[in-house]
């Protein structure tokens, strides 16, 4: 019988492995940190090669209108889409997971979404964000 934290070869026992979180779960902690304000862990999500291009002062500067939003909406947002556009060439097409905010949960269509870009299925390094304001 093995000893409590050690493996039957005498090894320390690995703790167990968590999931890898989805994209969604990962678009949602990006938006959270963004809607508070909490811009050097928001960074920290972009693909590197975002990041190389993009310092974190221009990143702080280009979240402010989601900040803003959440201002004046509340912090709380809510899974909406999750998609793809379609691209051609080098661009290529882009997974998107698409939020709400929970006070505009009553209203369908949302007036206004939260949208974190990646660049495939199997990325969890946010490429791009934005806000999309419906008439």
């Amino acid at each position: 019988m093995a000893a409590a934290g050690l493996a039957a070869a005498g090894q320390p026992a690995r703790p167990p492995r968590l999931p890898r979180p989805t994209q969604a779960q990962v678009a949602r902690r990006f938006l959270r940190e963004v809607l508070r304000a909490e811009y050097p862990a928001a960074y920290r999500r972009l693909a590197p090669e975002v990041r190389a291009g993009v310092p974190l002062a221009a990143f702080a500067g280009a979240a402010q209108p989601l900040w803003q939003q959440g201002q004046a909406r509340g912090a709380a947002v809510e899974l909406y889409q999750i998609g793809a556009r379609l691209g051609t060439g080098r661009g290529g097409s882009q997974w998107f997971c698409r939020f709400s905010f929970a006070s505009d949960s009553a209203r369908l269509p949302p007036s206004v979404l939260l949208e974190v870009t990646f660049r495939d299925t199997a990325a969890r390094a946010v490429l791009g964000f934005g806000l999309r304001q419906r008439p």
